[in-house]
C-alpha cells in the first residue's frame, strides 16, 4: 500500500495533480476539506486499517508537519512517496488570485508558508521523492529524485 504525501506552498498545483494522477485510485486526505486534525487522523487510521492507498493533499511545508504521516504510514507497511511542489511565489500568488471565494488564500498566508518551506529528504523516511513542476503552457514535469532500493530488487 502506498502514502503518498504532498509538499508545496498554497496554489503550486497540488489538488490539481492529484485529480489528474491520484484521483482513480488513492483516498484525498485534505485539511481544507475535513477541517479538523482529529477527522483528518480518523481517514488516515480508516485508510490504514483498510489497506487502502491515500494522497495527503496539504502544504505539508516542515519535517514535523511531514512526520504525522510518515511514521504510521511506516508502521502500517505502507511505502511512503514525496512529491515535492517546486513553484515560483509569484506564479502560485497570480494561479491564487485567479481563484474565487474561500479558495483563496491571503497572500501574507502564502509568503508564511514559504518561509517554513523545507524541501522533503530521504532521512524523513521517505521510499521515493518526486519534484513537481508546472509547465508555462499547463501540465506538469515530474522528476524522480530518489528510490530506496528495496530487498527483493
Amino acid at each position: 500500500m502506498e502514502a503518498v504525501i504532498f509538499t508545496g506552498i498554497q496554489a503550486s498545483g497540488k489538488s490539481t495533480f492529484y485529480k489528474e494522477r491520484f484521483y482513480d485510485t488513492h483516498v484525498r486526505i485534505n485539511l481544507d476539506m475535513l477541517r479538523t486534525r482529529n477527522r483528518e487522523a480518523i481517514l488516515v487510521q480508516a485508510c490504514f486499517r483498510a489497506r487502502q492507498p491515500f494522497v495527503v493533499d496539504n502544504t505539508n511545508p516542515t519535517r514535523a508537519d511531514r512526520a504525522r504521516y510518515i511514521g504510521p504510514a511506516k508502521e502500517a507497511v505502507f511505502r511512503v512517496v514525496s512529491y515535492y511542489f517546486d513553484v515560483d511565489l509569484r506564479e502560485s500568488i497570480q494561479r491564487n488570485a485567479q481563484r474565487a471565494g474561500k479558495a483563496r488564500i491571503p497572500v501574507f498566508g502564502i509568503h508564511g508558508t514559504q518561509r517554513k518551506l523545507e524541501a522533503p529528504s530521504p532521512d524523513e523516511g521517505f521510499d521515493e521523492i518526486y519534484v513537481v513542476r508546472i509547465r508555462p503552457n499547463g501540465g506538469f514535469d515530474v522528476e524522480k529524485t530518489f528510490s530506496r532500493v528495496s530487498p527483493e530488487g
